[in-house]
């Protein structure tokens, strides 16, 4: 009786490795929830979650999860803690997300160590608590787990719950960074650059700044056209540097908007064109960029690239003075604006 016992239990035991199509996948992970296995339960919550494998179901996913959460399984605990955290099929309750995160936490589970760190750090659902934060992040990350060793690095970096600590910033930025997180590589690029916890390298700071750059980070896109626009680690090349301010630019970032406009009204890097540098600037001083506020002023004081309008130039080297540009500053008080 106690063999047959092992056999069923065998037969129940992670149904779904024997799938071998979607339909199968969740057939075996449901007929294996239904016999109560906390991993097909898990299984079947992350086919409702996901929609892969069935019509996607946020509630029924939560059910499941639930289901092996309470029986121990840590990834279904972890994410049960994000539906609850994201407000998931579910009402968003930080508290309560705090609870999953930590039971799965405890068994050692690097997500929701992560996940628990950042409720720390950010004092959600939780007291804020940097040095808490950081235990529970130096947890996930020396499982290797890279969103928590980024997370670890900004913490040395500024001195966040622990000793601030350049070099070590340096170490858990390269080990996420060398995993592909985007934030990482950009962060690295710009300790290689300003020789912060690490020799200074531009050619470093480069091949790293590239990696992030090709992620769409607009931070290193800039940075990167910077290095191409001053021959900083790279050959010198006004086109190149042009083509990733322009990468920046598109995304919203005021100091590329800015960079692009300077190389169309100088002509480096792009045929001279000051109606288009005109667009770059204007764009960059709507979200306060004080140095392309002046530069759109000046356009409207002479007619550069836009019609002639005082009252617009005035506007604008206003607006740069009150930032404390020293030129438009001057401007203003000379001509009693």
């Amino acid at each position: 009786m106690k063999r047959i016992f092992v056999l069923l239990s065998l037969c129940v035991v992670s149904m779904t490795q024997f799938a071998q199509t979607a339909s199968d996948y969740f057939d075996a992970a449901n007929r294996g929830a239904n016999m109560g296995d906390a991993e097909d339960q898990f299984n079947l919550g992350s086919c409702y979650l996901f929609g892969d494998c069935a019509s996607q179901n946020y509630s029924t996913a939560v059910y499941w999860y639930r289901k092996a959460a309470e029986q121990g399984h840590a990834e279904a605990q972890n994410g049960l803690g994000n539906c609850y955290y994201d407000g998931t099929g579910v009402s968003q309750n930080y508290s309560t997300a705090v609870y999953w995160y930590r039971k799965a936490a405890e068994q050692g589970n690097a997500r929701a160590q992560y996940g628990l760190g950042n409720c720390y750090n950010d004092g959600t659902g939780v007291s804020q608590n940097y040095s808490t934060a950081v235990y529970w992040y130096r947890k996930a990350a020396e499982q290797g787990y890279a969103k928590a060793q980024f997370a670890l690095g900004l913490c040395y970096s500024h001195g966040t719950g622990v000793s601030q600590n350049s070099s070590t910033a340096v170490y858990w930025y390269r080990k996420a960074a060398e995993q592909g997180v985007s934030s990482a590589q950009h962060n690295l690029g710009r300790s290689y650059y300003e020789g912060i916890g690490v020799s200074q390298n531009y050619s470093s700071a480069v091949y790293w700044y590239r990696k992030a750059a090709e992620q769409g980070v607009s931070l290193a896109q800039f940075a990167l056209g910077l290095c191409y626009n001053h021959g900083y680690g790279v050959s010198l090349n006004s086109s190149t540097a042009v083509y990733w301010y322009r990468k920046a630019a598109e995304q919203g970032y005021a100091k590329a908007q800015y960079n692009l406009g300077h190389c169309y009204a100088h002509g480096t890097g792009v045929f001279q064109n000051y109606s288009t540098a005109v667009y770059w600037w204007r764009m960059a001083a709507e979200q306060g960029l004080a140095v392309a506020q002046y530069d759109l002023g000046v356009c409207y004081a002479n007619g550069y690239g836009v019609s002639e309008d005082m009252s617009l130039a005035r506007f604008w080297i206003k607006e740069a003075a009150k930032k404390g540009h020293q030129d438009a500053m001057d401007v203003c008080r000379k001509r009693g604006w």
